[in-house]
């Protein structure tokens, strides 16, 4: 774990180089990989998706390459002020903090711009954004399961079991889950679901208890400290990891992010993907032969499919099956639709037939 004064030196290491830049008489430059699909390249040594070889150049050379390296400038300044005070801030008080900065143009325009910049720092002094104490707004995301941990927060070390000292919400993930150890735990298996209420069905139907799983809530498109505990999950504790999701190709990315990682956050994929991660559901095979409730397919959707087809992390015999299959029979479904069969269907009946097929259970 990177130290808070390894973070701060990583930080003036690069404003030193912009000023031995000004020293030497040379134009002030910052360069990156390029952060598009097309520069995505598959490393087999670690089994994930990373940046390749293209690059771009923040410079000096145009005012508005200057005024990018003139943010970058005071951005480093706040964030080695805030780890000499031992204080952390969210992304979203980044944006507004710099309207008080006393040059206009190293303000922000838009939170979007001060996230990519954030972004930038992290590629280029290769220290994760929470190792600068940046923090994102709350993901809400949480784990339920037989697992005992010892969390560090402001008020000392607590320890937790993530079943019997929680509520039914479970144990909320923390911005930064390298702050956890692990103490002890029963589990067989790791169950990442997109969906509260799929969740929320699971827990109240004691899935977790019965089958000795880790029930990791991603909500959504999963925050990063959720695909980094769930990478810890596996790594440090040889947990299998399977995904569930709905039906659809959006959700099919979320699984994407969890197992390979993003375009995004490429930069961080040996951090945070979990290449071993498998899909469990639901599947566009699901929908025909639970006859599931759904919707037909929209325009965007077929273009994301057909995009996907493309995607290097889907290129696959399983996924071009399952897209191809979608995309003939046109619809989509929802992980709840499995309610259709009984409210318990997907306790008794879906997963345990999955994970069993899976060689999970």
């Amino acid at each position: 774990m990177t130290t808070e004064s390894d973070a701060r030196d990583e930080l003036i290491d690069l404003a030193a180089d912009f000023y031995d830049q000004f020293a030497d008489g040379k134009i002030p430059e910052m360069t990156l990989p390029t952060r598009t699909k097309s520069n995505i390249e598959y490393d087999e040594a670690s089994g994930v998706w990373t940046y390749g070889d293209r690059t771009s150049t923040r410079s000096a050379n145009s005012v508005r390459g200057a005024r990018k390296l003139l943010k970058a400038a005071y951005t480093i300044e706040f964030l080695a002020d805030q780890l000499d005070d031992d204080r952390s801030s969210t992304l979203r008080e980044l944006y507004y903090l710099s309207e008080s900065w006393d040059n206009d143009e190293a303000q922000f325009k838009s939170q979007d711009e001060s996230n990519d910049l954030v972004e930038d720092l992290e590629i280029v002094t290769g220290v994760t954004r929470e190792d600068f104490h940046m923090r994102p707004e709350e993901s809400g995301a949480k784990v339920m399961g037989p697992l005992e941990i010892r969390e560090q927060t402001n008020r000392g070390d607590r320890e937790i079991h993530c079943q019997l000292d929680v509520g039914q919400g479970g144990y909320q993930i923390p911005n930064n889950p390298d702050t956890i150890e692990f103490l002890d735990n029963d589990a067989e298996f790791v169950l990442c679901v997109e969906t509260g209420g799929m969740r929320d069905r699971l827990v109240e139907n004691g899935f977790d208890e019965e089958h000795d799983a880790l029930v990791v809530h991603l909500g959504g498109q999963p925050a990063r400290a959720t695909r980094r505990l769930t990478k810890r999950f596996r790594d440090e504790l040889d947990l299998p990891v399977v995904v569930f999701t709905d039906g659809d190709p959006w959700s099919y990315r979320i699984y994407g992010s969890v197992a390979y990682g993003s375009i995004k956050s490429a930069h961080l994929s040996k951090y945070l993907a979990t290449p071993e991660a498998r899909f469990i559901g639901i599947q566009p095979e699901d929908i025909v032969e639970y006859d599931l409730p759904s919707d037909p397919l929209a325009d965007s959707d077929i273009n994301a499919l057909e995009s996907e087809l493309e995607d290097p992390r889907f290129q696959t015999d399983y996924w071009e099956e399952q897209i191809e299959l979608q995309l003939d029979i046109g619809k989509k479904s929802e992980q709840q639709s499995l309610a259709s069969r009984g409210l318990d269907f997907v306790t008794d009946t879906y997963l345990p037939e999955r994970l069993g097929e899976m060689g999970v259970l």
